[in-house]
């Protein structure tokens, strides 16, 4: 079976969380999901579980950080095709997002730009070209 990972974040608003990630590119999964949880499905190994306050502290007795005011996670999301590192980031924006909470990065071979989403999270959306990537970053 092919490992598969889940991000567990939680909310303050599961309406505009979820609309934020569909831009993202993930499609909402009913069958897990409620009026509490959102789950998100990017990959067959790639999901993104949005979860109330409410809900993410019944897995947890930690409290809850802010992530607007403090960096807890920083997590890359690739794609096909450098132009489609735009498009998402765009349209993410116009979902609730903030565009470019970090600089934007281009080495060339790869190429990347951030968006953060309503909760403060941010995800950085990045293509890279396979092949010259396997050569290391120019200069080494």
């Amino acid at each position: 079976m092919e490992k598969m990972i889940f991000v567990n974040l939680p909310v303050r608003d599961l309406t505009a969380a979820t609309s934020f990630y569909e831009a993202l590119g993930g499609t909402r999964n009913p069958g897990f999901s409620d009026e509490q949880t959102s789950c998100m499905i990017f990959s067959g190994a790639i999901g993104v579980m949005l979860l109330t306050h409410e809900r993410y502290a019944t897995f947890t007795s930690r409290p809850i950080g802010d992530a607007r005011t403090e960096s807890q996670t920083l997590i890359a999301l690739s794609v096909e095709t450098r132009d489609e590192v735009d498009q998402i980031v765009e349209k993410a924006a116009h979902a609730g997002g903030k565009a470019d909470p970090n600089p934007m990065q281009d080495h060339g071979f790869m190429y990347s730009r951030s968006v953060e989403d309503p909760d403060g999270y941010v995800w950085e959306i990045l293509w890279m070209d396979q092949a010259a990537a396997a050569g290391g970053p120019p200069g080494e």
